[in-house]
């Protein structure tokens, strides 16, 4: 079960180079937005990375990093496809008590593959959001979320995520989370639309 206090959300690789180049872009950029606006009142920490951003562009200007604050714990350049780059393993370390990943991002059959692979094997609980990832071949992308699910992380979607960080009602934050699930409903069922039909078989 994901818990809020030991979460931390993973957006990797969502860079302007590859607007043009990753199916459902935009779409994909709306999820990375909700699950921002989930973070911040949830207080989840979010990590970043951006493949070799000299030749890639800088994460996509849409994507609100800055409204989180302090929750931005850093962006990280890499030129190795996993997040699981020295960098990030030693902010995981600082932070022992995250023990779940929720991830999102592109492309789901390199970085977010390989990103999920690593964080099986280092342990830790992963949850990859369907509606949050993609790739230049849309046709990769129910490949690879079935082989992170064969090798023990979970396929989810952020809706799902969402509501499994909140778990109740009955909360002080909940009417702030539930404000964030209304004004995401649009996006959401564009983007459920859009990503998620070539991945039911899942």
């Amino acid at each position: 079960m994901l818990d809020p206090s030991h979460t931390v959300f993973f957006l990797c690789d969502v860079q302007t180079r590859f607007r043009s180049a990753i199916y459902g872009f935009d779409e994909l950029v709306a999820t990375c937005n909700k699950m921002i606006k989930v973070a911040k009142v949830l207080d989840i920490p979010v990590i970043a990375t951006q493949q070799n951003p000299k030749v890639f562009g800088a994460t996509a200007p849409e994507i609100d990093l800055p409204a989180l604050a302090d929750l931005h714990v850093a962006t990280i350049e890499k030129s190795l496809f996993s997040m699981m780059v020295p960098e990030v393993k030693n902010l995981l370390q600082e932070r022992p008590h995250l023990t779940s990943v929720v991830l999102f991002g592109i492309e789901s059959h390199i970085c977010v593959l390989q990103t999920a692979l690593d964080l099986v094997q280092g342990g830790y609980d992963v949850h990859v959001l369907a509606d949050g990832v993609s790739s230049s071949n849309k046709e990769e992308v129910p490949i690879a979320l079935a082989y992170i699910r064969q090798v023990g992380g979970h396929v989810t979607t952020s809706e799902s995520a969402a509501f499994l960080l909140q778990r109740e009602s009955g909360t002080p934050r909940f009417r702030a989370f539930s404000a964030v699930i209304k004004e995401e409903k649009e996006n959401t069922t564009k983007t459920s639309q859009k990503l998620l039909q070539y991945r039911s078989c899942l």
